[in-house]
C-alpha cells in the first residue's frame, strides 16, 4: 500500500493508470450520513481534479456532494484498461457541483463525451431520432469536481470464481446477486465521518455478508454499502447492484446464539447486516428475532 497527497500529475504512471480505467466508483454522504457508492465514469484535467458528471435526470449525487463535499473515488474495476499489472486506487477529497445545467458539448464536458463515445460507441444512439425524444434528459448535465486531498493505491484482492459463495439462509438480502460477483466494493466512513472506499471480498451467512478488510483500511462502525458492478470491454451490457446495512464489529467467540443479525470482526474482517429494505435501529425487544441490525459489539 502506498499513500501520497492528493496531487495528480495526468502525465505520471498514477495519472496515466486513472485515465485507462474505464469506470470508477464514487462514494458520497446521503442526507443521514449513510456512504453509498455508485459506479460512474470521469476526466482527469491538466490542473490535477476530477470531473464527474451525472444526468439531470439522476441528481443524487449533486444533491449529496452539495449537502457534504467529502466524497471518495476508487478506481478498481481494469476491465478494458489495457493495464498490465493494474492496483486499486483511492482518491479522496472534496466536491463541488454549481447549480448549473450543461447541454452543449464545450470544454472539458466536450473531451468527456469525445471519450465516452470512443469508449463506449453504443452511447452514440441515443443522439438520434426517434430515442432522443425519450433521452434528452441523459445530455443534460450536472458537473462535479472533485479535489483530490488523499492518494492510496494497494492491490486488488486475490478473487473466488464468482459464484462460488453463497447464503446459508436464502433470507440475506442480495446475496445471489452478490454471489455472481467474485469481489465487492465496500462504501463506509472513517473515523472522521469521511466516506472510504475499498474492493474485497465479502462471503454471505445466514446472519450477514462476512467482509475482508485489508491492512490500513480502518472503517468505523456504522451505515455501510456494498456494491458491485460490471460492463464488457465497450462499456456496454451495464450491470449494477447495491447492498446497505450496517457495519460493526465482535469477535466470534462472543457472539450470542441463535437467528440474530450479528457481525463479527476477527482483526481483518467483519460483516455487513443487510437492512432488509428499512432502516436499522436498537432493537426494542432484544431477546427476540427482527428485522432490524442488532449489533453485538466485542469489548475483550
Amino acid at each position: 500500500m502506498q499513500s501520497s497527497p492528493g496531487v495528480i500529475v495526468p502525465e505520471s504512471a498514477l495519472g496515466s493508470a486513472i485515465s485507462a480505467y474505464r469506470t470508477c466508483e464514487l462514494a458520497t454522504l446521503t442526507k443521514d450520513g449513510t456512504p453509498v457508492a455508485w459506479p460512474t465514469s470521469g476526466l482527469l484535467r491538466p490542473d490535477g481534479t476530477i470531473m464527474l458528471t451525472t444526468s439531470l435526470g439522476y441528481p443524487q449525487k449533486a444533491f449529496n456532494v452539495r449537502r457534504d463535499g467529502r466524497v471518495a473515488l476508487l478506481f478498481s474495476d481494469p476491465t478494458a484498461s489495457g493495464l498490465t499489472q493494474p492496483e486499486q486506487i483511492l482518491v479522496r477529497g472534496t466536491a463541488h457541483c454549481p447549480d448549473e445545467v450543461h447541454t452543449d458539448p464545450t470544454g472539458d464536458l466536450a473531451d468527456f463525451w469525445t471519450r465516452m463515445f470512443q469508449r463506449q460507441p453504443n452511447c452514440r444512439k441515443y443522439l438520434d431520432w426517434p430515442a432522443t425524444m425519450f433521452t434528452d434528459f441523459y445530455f443534460m448535465r450536472l458537473l462535479i469536481t472533485v479535489t483530490p486531498t488523499e492518494v492510496t493505491t494497494r492491490p486488488l484482492p486475490a478473487t473466488p470464481e464468482a459464484g462460488e459463495s453463497s447464503a446459508e439462509d436464502g433470507s440475506l438480502v442480495g446475496a445471489e446477486v452478490l454471489a455472481a460477483y467474485p469481489s465487492v466494493v465496500l462504501a463506509a466512513r472513517d473515523g472522521t465521518g469521511a466516506p472510504l472506499l475499498v474492493r474485497t471480498t465479502a462471503t454471505a451467512g445466514a446472519d450477514g455478508y462476512r467482509v475482508v478488510v485489508p491492512d490500513g483500511v480502518d472503517p468505523v462502525e456504522g451505515a455501510a454499502t456494498l456494491l458491485v458492478h460490471r460492463h464488457d470491454a465497450q462499456l456496454w451490457n451495464l450491470h449494477n447492484a447495491s447492498v446497505r446495512g450496517e457495519l460493526v464489529r465482535s469477535c466470534a467467540r462472543c457472539v450470542p446464539p441463535g437467528p440474530r443479525l450479528v457481525a463479527t470482526w476477527t482483526g481483518e474482517a467483519g460483516r455487513v447486516p443487510p437492512s432488509r429494505g428499512r432502516p436499522t435501529a436498537p432493537c426494542a425487544r432484544p431477546t427476540e428475532p427482527c428485522g432490524c441490525a442488532r449489533v453485538h459489539v466485542c469489548t475483550c
